[in-house]
């Protein structure tokens, strides 16, 4: 079944077009890798998706409807570790089970369901110990697993990172990628931006090369030996092209 769907999705920032008539297809049980240069439009499609930027042509359906349709809970995304306030008075405990509060009622008190989902999705991230300490005392690794084992206790239906491996040691990248990979196994469809090209072949069943338009998509191998994507970091360093997306940080 086919999780996402875009067709001809432009987004502009006032005069600024982030993304250009993008098409984009993600089923579920598949792991879709996003990459290009600052500025390309790769945070701004997650955000699409999520339903966070609306664009001003082209359709979006995720799991066959508009994504602000769905109901909450259904997509987690989990934005730039830069992007995020660490400075409120939150133990890590705190910051996962936040992830249940789409799934629960107004008022409602936590159920056995919501805290096995808090301690199953701490258990996966490897972060069990570190549950009671607060996450502005935590290493730039231990608050990217804070938030995505936040993502995975809402037991969404898709997932979105925006470059998970951005600043974390190698212990912190094997856990991401074991537990992204076990979740596809699953049919969980995620979709992920990175930099990091070493390994997208682990990663990703499919790459697609992104600079506000598709410039190559297929399997990780066949797009990483086209030349694409080494192709506009070129230029973007050459004639000084480097861009940076509204919100985000280089």
């Amino acid at each position: 079944m086919t999780a996402v769907r875009l067709r001809e999705v432009t987004v502009r920032y006032e005069r600024l077009v982030a993304l250009d008539k993008l098409d984009l297809t993600l089923d579920e049980g598949q792991c879709l890798g996003i990459v290009g240069p600052n500025g390309s439009g790769k945070s701004t499609l997650l955000k699409t998706v999520a339903g966070l930027v609306t664009p001003v042509s082209g359709i979006v359906e995720v799991f066959g409807v508009p994504p602000r349709r769905l109901e909450p809970g259904t997509i987690a995304y989990v934005p730039q570790v830069e992007a995020v306030e660490w400075n409120f008075p939150a133990s890590v405990a705190d910051v996962v089970a936040m992830g249940r509060f789409p799934r629960m009622h107004p008022l409602s008190r936590f159920s056995r369901r919501d805290r096995q989902a808090v301690d199953s999705a701490l258990e996966a991230l490897r972060l069990g110990d570190l549950r009671n300490r607060t996450i502005a005392n935590l290493s730039g690794g231990q608050q990217q697993r804070t938030f995505v084992a936040r993502a995975i206790a809402q037991e969404p239906r898709l997932l979105l990172l925006d470059e998970p491996t951005t600043g974390v040691d190698a212990a912190t990248e094997d856990a991401l990628l074991e537990l992204v990979r076990g979740l596809v196994k699953q049919g969980l469809p995620v979709l992920m931006t990175t930099h990091d090209l070493d390994r997208a072949a682990d990663w990703f069943d499919r790459l697609m090369v992104v600079d506000r338009r598709v410039l190559a998509n297929g399997d990780p191998e066949t797009v990483l030996a086209s030349g694409a994507y080494a192709g506009i970091r070129e230029h973007s360093h050459v004639h000084g092209h480097a861009r940076t997306e509204p919100g985000t940080v280089p």
